[in-house]
């Protein structure tokens, strides 16, 4: 890809970007930082893979800042960029298992192990309601503050 194209796309995604960070979480780059960030994790996490689709724009990155008004919430708030931070997203998707790469995705963790995930199956045609739930739901059974 041409120097033109990759910085283009980094101005592009600044918004989207922003749209999670300016909402308390913090944005892991590269690989290294994700792996420092899950060697040390505890509590509970939500994780954002953020992305430059319509059901991230439209669904996941307004749920996600949403469903942080509620009761219970995560201890930390964390985001990589599929597409953009490609081996950070790798590196963070290596932790959990099974689970197919999704993007975007959502994925609360305890300590830093996945103890709920939210693919893009079940963010794409879905309400940003259903979405806010679906974190409430998980932050009731998982998240103590």
């Amino acid at each position: 890809m041409s120097m033109a194209y990759e910085e283009y796309m980094r101005q592009v995604v600044l918004p989207m970007r922003a749209e999670l960070t300016e909402n308390g979480f913090k944005e892991l780059t590269t690989e290294e930082e994700v792996e420092q960030y899950m060697e040390k994790a505890e509590g509970t996490t939500l994780v954002v893979i953020n992305s430059v689709c319509g059901c991230a724009a439209g669904l996941a990155r307004p749920a996600a800042v949403t469903s942080l008004q509620h009761d219970q919430t995560p201890d930390h708030l964390i985001t990589v960029f599929a597409g953009q931070d490609k081996e950070a997203t790798a590196k963070m998707r290596s932790y959990f298992s099974d689970i197919p790469p999704s993007s975007p995705s959502m994925a609360i963790l305890k300590g830093n192990k996945v103890v709920h995930f939210i693919p893009r199956e079940q963010i794409e045609g879905a309400t940003p309601e259903d979405v806010i739930r679906n974190l409430a739901l998980a932050y009731n059974e998982h998240c103590s503050n």
